[in-house]
């Protein structure tokens, strides 16, 4: 499995905008489908955004759809999560995930094989 570290969080106020980084070693980065989930404080995980192996395949949540970007750099394998337009309800724990070899991207968390340890994004209003 590739290990994952997640990187970017903070605390930031309603309207700005945040880069959240995941670093992957361990395994061939470019093999992997990414993604990444939320959970806030007492709620269950949700999916936010994935990103096939090279990128030909992408989804967003209706949630974060406009004003999320996700990309890959199979170089420097790591995948990042651009947010804009931040709100108080984007407050969450935000985890990277990585589907096994040549896996499918999808919605479910049960499809992807590998987590980070999260990092916290906090958005004041």
């Amino acid at each position: 499995q590739v290990q994952l570290v997640e990187s970017g969080g903070g605390l930031v106020q309603a309207g700005d905008s945040l880069r959240l980084a995941c670093a992957a070693s361990g395994g061939t980065f470019s093999r992997h489908g990414m993604a990444w989930f939320r959970q806030p404080l007492g709620r269950e995980r949700e999916f936010v955004a994935a990103i096939s192996q090279f990128g030909s395949n992408i989804d967003y949540s209706d949630s974060v759809k406009g004003r999320a970007t996700i990309s890959r750099d199979n170089a420097k394998n790591t995948v990042y999560l651009q947010m804009n337009s931040l709100k108080p309800e984007d407050t969450a724990v935000y985890y990277c995930a990585a589907t096994g070899i040549y896996g499918t991207v999808s919605r479910r968390a049960t499809d992807f094989g590998s987590w980070g340890q999260g990092t916290q994004v906090t958005v004041s209003s």
